[in-house]
């Protein structure tokens, strides 16, 4: 099944700042919910295990996120791909980053095609859960942030 979607989120934070810790392992693996680990293994490859629910439907993927190509501070392309006991997720997304009225708007555009049991779901199920899904990540992603420049500001290590 193959699952489009696009979506936008207002961050209260300067650009340069959203895109310095948009693609930090720590604050990613914090944001992301279900995470059991994140880990940064090369310069733009990422290896992660996350628990996936999808209404009666459970499981634990193994993920790899490869950032492809990039231009500091306003784009990124990167894929991903998952692999569980029900399925498998491949995708490929670009990421737009701009200024706007102080803070930072991201836009995405992204492909899912996802395989096996999951893909047995219903599309409304799926649709709703990846804007749900992506909607909360991006709120814990913001709270992640500043919470970081708190503590830099409070001369704490993070």
């Amino acid at each position: 099944m193959l699952l489009k979607i696009e979506y936008q989120h207002i961050f209260g934070l300067p650009r340069k700042i959203v895109w310095k810790y948009i693609k930090d392992e720590k604050v990613l693996g914090n944001a992301i919910p279900s995470c059991r680990s994140f880990v940064q293994t090369s310069t733009g490859l990422y290896q992660a295990e996350m628990e996936i629910i999808l209404g009666p439907l459970k499981d634990v993927f193994a993920i790899e996120v490869k950032l492809e190509k990039e231009k500091i501070p306003s784009y990124y392309h990167l894929t991903l791909k998952g692999k569980g006991n029900l399925g498998e997720v491949i995708s490929e997304a670009e990421l737009f980053l701009s200024d706007h009225q102080g803070s930072t708007q991201l836009s995405i555009e992204a492909e899912a095609n996802v395989t096996g049991t999951l893909s047995g779901a219903a599309e409304r199920v799926l649709n709703g859960g990846a804007n749900k899904g992506i909607e909360k990540f991006f709120q814990s992603l913001e709270k992640e942030m500043k919470k970081n420049l708190y503590l830099l500001r409070k001369g704490r290590k993070v």
